[in-house]
């Protein structure tokens, strides 16, 4: 596979620079970041843009690896104009950096949710440097390395009849992941009625709001994950940002434990422990799902319920925002399938009304 490339066809190389695009309507703040990212000595700046409008037009002849996007611009706000960006864009990855993406705001749950990679806070004007400087360049570093590693792999996607009936759901995501989640989500009915475990890499303060959405999205009722909770038909359980989630069996069917000691993964929450719990509880009754992050969390909870002869899906390459951990289990051979989110929603669809 190819990596990330320019409309001209030149590859993401050690001898090019990553591109990066930087849209924001405060001239300080596009010097300042400009300044940041060039002086980096690991990426270029593309141009600095003052409105999604004009970057829109300018992605009809150009090819970036990144956008640094702010939200609150004159005209189209950064999160209206983001699934166009995204589009327009192509394979680029997208970090929004604005003063309404703090920790657990609607804003930043709403632009992951549209398919942004990442989100930081922009400091007041006058204060872009130290800390935010690092931030920015180590976050936009991991994005691009992890991008070219997973454009490394070369795994085609596996298609597959439609799944069987399971009694439990599981789903484990990060970076990218919640718009993927999104549309894996959008693609059950009502109907299908198994409880959904959800392992999202987020900050504990994200998790209230990133509930929520998703009891929207998954037109269920959705609750943060607490000790000895009931596992129940038609409900989703998210994991808290500060705990994995285990599955134990009871007198009535399952429950939820909560595990604080630090994953092999170095994840938390990871998938792991969520994956290998279901495994020795439903067994082959469950599914597990990977979608789109960074990293490898999930590969061992993955084969330890393929052995247990569970159902193990990933999602495919093309678009996942980074490929690490679905491309890790796909390399692995665990998977039965991969596939987009959708797809793998519509198959668990017609499984369970089988």
């Amino acid at each position: 596979m190819s990596a990330v490339a320019l409309k001209s066809g030149e590859p993401v190389t050690s001898q090019r620079r990553p591109r990066v695009l930087i849209v924001d309507d405060s001239s300080v703040a596009r010097a300042v970041i400009e300044r940041i990212v060039g002086e980096s000595g690991r990426f270029d700046v593309a141009a600095a843009l003052p409105d999604a409008a004009t970057a829109l037009s300018w992605l009809t002849n150009e090819r970036v690896d990144v956008m640094l996007l702010d939200i609150d611009m004159p005209g189209i706000d950064g999160l209206t104009a983001l699934p166009d960006l995204i589009e327009a864009g192509g394979n680029a990855r997208v970090i929004v950096v604005s003063s309404s993406a703090h920790d657990g705001q609607a804003a930043s749950i709403q632009a992951l949710a549209l398919g942004a990679a990442d989100t930081m806070v922009k400091p007041v004007a006058g204060s872009l440097a130290g800390h935010f400087s690092r931030t920015l360049i180590e976050r936009l570093t991991r994005l691009v390395d992890m991008s070219e590693r997973s454009d490394a792999m070369v795994v085609e996607p596996l298609p597959s009849k439609p799944f069987g009936k399971v009694d439990l759901l599981a789903i484990g995501a990060s970076t990218g992941g919640i718009h993927a989640l999104g549309q894996l989500l959008r693609a059950l009915p009502r109907s299908f009625d198994a409880p959904i475990l959800i392992t999202q890499h987020l900050p504990a303060t994200f998790m209230p709001y990133f509930a929520a959405q998703v009891a929207v999205l998954a037109g269920r009722p959705c609750d943060v994950a607490a000790e000895h909770m009931r596992i129940r038909p038609g409900r989703a359980i998210i994991a808290p940002g500060d705990a994995h989630i285990r599955v134990v069996k009871t007198s009535d069917g399952a429950a939820i434990r909560l595990d604080r000691d630090k994953a092999v993964s170095g994840c938390m929450p990871s998938v792991d422990p969520m994956f290998d719990s279901i495994a020795r509880v439903f067994g082959d009754r469950a599914c597990g799902v990977v979608l789109s992050g960074m990293g490898r969390d999930g590969l061992d909870g993955a084969r330890a319920l393929s052995k247990a002869g569970g159902l193990v899906v990933a999602q495919d390459k093309a678009t996942s925002v980074v490929w690490g951990m679905p491309g890790a289990v796909a390399q692995a051979g665990v998977a039965r399938a991969v596939l987009p989110p959708e797809v793998i929603g519509r198959l668990l669809a017609a499984g369970a009304s089988a």
